[in-house]
């Protein structure tokens, strides 16, 4: 049984267990208690649940809560109240037969059929505002799964194109080198398709594999790249967007390092400040004013894509930001929430 239905029939027991209990105890305060009512209350236990389970059941089979509110309100107001008017027959038909006589006036009769008829539409009530509202979550839910989905699929062949040229410059250069790229390069691919599935990963991770890459970036550009990572232990395992860290790195290696022909250094840093992840990306360089058509404007589809994934998992909780610096460095600098 699955933890929904679980739930379910759980709600089912204690909602009208507690409607049997409030009958039972006004029932015994207006009479000495007698086993006809007690008899009487656990069967009409027993066939409220079972009818209003059947009630669930054709409700979805029937498929009303899909329809126009003009079309199912009508249907779910009919069944509820044939639904009630059932169990109040069956009220009076196990009374009868329990204590072997008619004994319901019309006044009684009319408010024992009132009560099952209001508790009827409460529990349908409260059953399409629990169903709606589930299924409203499950929507957006898949959604922004298909959005991260998207997200991340636009990242990934971009950087097989990156280092695939760079293989393809060194095969006929260095063979051994080359064979060595391809095995970082699959160590890569092979660490996205493991965390397919979850969208954050441990820092130190993402530190790995941002490693290999830069193994890859640090042949094309010999000693042009000089690379420092400062990771405080505190922030090793800290959750963060997969392949993320990788697309800043990328980006600051594509846009800045490459343009300059001395190359320059490159700074990952990270640590835990406030309860927050922080970490910075730094290359030597400067940002330069955003232009149509030029490379600084892909730069800003780059972080635009960051930032959307950003926002799917942590709302308004984490931010990228990309500066100037001072001493000529760009930064990139990224917060995060310690949790999602």
């Amino acid at each position: 049984m699955t933890s929904k239905n679980t739930a379910y029939w759980a709600c089912q027991i204690l909602g009208w267990g507690s409607y049997v209990t409030i009958g039972i105890v006004g029932t015994v305060r207006m009479v000495a208690p007698q086993p006809s009512i007690f008899i009487g209350y656990a069967a009409f236990l027993a066939y409220s649940i079972g009818l209003t389970h059947l009630l669930r059941r054709e409700i979805k089979r029937r498929q009303w809560l899909l329809m126009p509110f003009r079309k199912s309100i009508p249907r779910l107001l009919g069944a509820s109240i044939l639904v009630a008017l059932v169990m109040s027959v069956l009220v009076i038909a196990v009374s009868t037969a329990v204590e072997r006589k008619m004994s319901w006036e019309a006044v009684g009769t009319a408010a024992m059929v009132a009560s099952v008829v209001m508790f009827t539409l409460g529990w349908t009530t409260l059953y399409v505002a629990i169903t709606s509202t589930r299924s409203a979550l499950q929507s957006r839910l898949a959604t922004r799964e298909a959005e991260l989905k998207a997200l991340e699929g636009q990242i990934n062949p971009h950087f097989l194109f990156n280092c695939l040229n760079t293989i393809r410059g060194m095969i006929s250069e260095n063979p051994a080198q080359a064979q060595d790229m391809v095995t970082r390069l699959a160590n890569i691919f092979r660490y996205n398709l493991r965390h397919d599935r979850q969208h954050t990963v441990p820092l130190k991770q993402e530190i790995e594999i941002v490693s290999d890459y830069l193994a890859l970036e640090a042949i094309r550009f010999e000693d042009r790249l000089r690379v420092t990572i400062a990771i405080d232990p505190a922030a090793e395992n800290a959750p963060v967007p997969a392949m993320l860290l990788q697309t800043l790195v990328e980006n600051a290696l594509k846009h800045g390092l490459s343009n300059l022909p001395q190359g320059g250094e490159l700074v990952i840093r990270a640590s835990i400040k406030n309860d927050e992840l922080i970490v910075a990306v730094e290359n030597t360089g400067e940002l330069a004013p955003e232009k149509p058509g030029s490379a600084n404007g892909s730069t800003q589809v780059g972080l635009k894509n960051a930032r959307e994934r950003l926002r799917l998992l942590y709302g308004d909780r984490a931010s990228l930001s990309l500066t100037n610096r001072d001493g000529g460095r760009v930064a990139a600098t990224l917060l995060l929430p310690r949790t999602i």
